[in-house]
């Protein structure tokens, strides 16, 4: 299976369960009251990171996941049974985004975001009695589910990643610092997913990343710039291959470096070292890495001239990058929950959905003027004529919450009077 490093994820939560509207009915026993229970709360889609997932290929072949609902609460005060929750497995490094930007940023084995929060399970009417409404005969309806249209990007997380242009000799150099297999060839972009590799000894082990090539502009976007910039990010510590049989290997360092920066500035100050590779194709190796710059590792994957230095060098490199960078903390943003309600035109007039209102109205008696006239209020105060004129409603629209119909009528102009005002009727 290919490896994929970003998807597209449709997710919905559970609906929660619809509360009970019994009537204790026993025989010999009067005015039993009330009994029905509570419905159970939907599940919950949640990202969590898996150590032994590796890449978001799975997701990608499964793009629509959906929790399970709440049951609907029963007679007897017995309530619905909660909907588990849809716990979704994630690599290392992954990060989602939604329609107003980042959701969670997710490192580290067991770090987890809850991405779609299940829908509440509605009151029954055992729970709803008051004091001036002993016996409710509505229930209250569960809460709606939550669904979010997700883009997921994994970041790979790594201790040293091995940057250079294409075709510099990462991939071999990986295959020899590591028991990787990358593919390698005589051709540019050979790697186009990072390839992961452990070097090191039992006790000082650490982890090495190939990333693919980079090309001068890819900060800007040029070619795949950015889908291989982002994995860089996560790399503790970095190591700049340089081709010493290219033309001029000191150009391409400062390519290389450009980049970097344009990219992220904080990848310049990131703790690098620059290794010459393909030493054995030229007889001026020396000369060549001296143009770099001091303290360059001259190498040759091929002949394994120079690769143990360079382990040492590279275990050391990755301890003191560990040392120095505090510990990995993951990310969720928190943002304020779902709308209290929205209004939707529909062919047949207006919709309103919310769960506070639609609660209202299936809690309302709509025989019962004096309750018609609360839960009026009640709407006008939260804003439901308001959004209602602002979306273009006018008067006499039929407006729908929760299936049942209303007749909306506009409130009146400045220095109308009370009884000029035609009352809102419901049909």
């Amino acid at each position: 299976m290919a490896f994929v490093d970003e998807c597209t994820l449709f997710v919905t939560s559970g609906k929660g369960g619809d509360g009970s509207a019994s009537m204790h009915s026993e025989p010999y026993k009067a005015r039993g009251g009330p009994d029905g229970g509570n419905g159970g709360h939907g599940g919950s889609v949640i990202l969590e990171v898996d150590t032994g997932v590796h890449d978001l290929s799975w997701l990608a072949d499964h793009p629509h996941q959906r929790a399970v609902a709440g049951r609907s609460g029963r007679s007897a005060k017995r309530e619905g049974r909660d909907g588990d929750d849809l716990v979704l497995a994630v690599p290392d490094g992954t990060v989602a985004f939604d329609e107003r930007g980042l959701v969670a940023d997710l490192v580290g084995d067991g770090a987890r975001a809850i991405v779609a929060a299940g829908g509440r399970g509605g009151r029954g009417n055992a729970a709803i009695a008051t004091s001036r409404n002993r016996a409710p005969r509505v229930a209250e309806p569960g809460e709606s589910p939550e669904e979010r249209t997700l883009r997921l990007e994994l970041r790979t997380v790594a201790d040293v990643g091995l940057v250079g242009l294409p075709n510099a000799g990462k991939s071999t150099l990986l295959s020899r610092l590591t028991a990787a297999k990358p593919k390698i060839a005589a051709y540019p972009f050979t790697t186009l997913t990072p390839n992961l590799g452990v070097a090191g000894d039992d006790a000082e082990r650490f982890v090495v990343a190939d990333v693919p090539g980079l090309i001068e502009g890819a900060a800007a976007g040029k070619g795949l710039g950015h889908r291989f910039l982002r994995h860089i990010v996560r790399c503790r510590a970095l190591v700049l291959v340089v081709d010493l049989s290219a033309e001029d290997p000191a150009a391409d360092l400062a390519v290389l470096r450009a980049e970097l920066e344009a990219y992220d500035p904080a990848l310049a100050a990131r703790p690098a070292v620059v290794v010459g590779t393909k030493a054995d194709l030229v007889d001026d190796a020396a000369e060549r890495a001296a143009a770099l710059g001091g303290g360059v590792r001259v190498v040759s994957a091929m002949t394994g001239d120079g690769i143990d230095a360079l382990l040492e060098r590279l275990g050391l490199l990755a301890r003191e990058a560990a040392a120095a960078e505090p510990p990995r903390q993951a990310t969720v943003v928190l943002r304020p929950g779902r709308p209290r309600f929205t209004v939707t035109r529909t062919s047949a007039g207006w919709e309103v959905l919310g769960a506070k209102v639609e609660r209202w109205v299936m809690e309302t008696d709509l025989d019962d003027d004096e309750e018609v006239a609360r839960l009026q209020a009640r709407l006008k105060k939260e804003g439901v004529d308001r959004a209602l004129a602002a979306e273009g409603a006018k008067p006499g629209d039929d407006v729908s919450i929760r299936g049942r119909v209303f007749e909306y009528q506009a409130d009146p102009e400045p220095g109308q009077t009370a009884s000029e005002e035609e009352a809102p009727a419901d049909a």
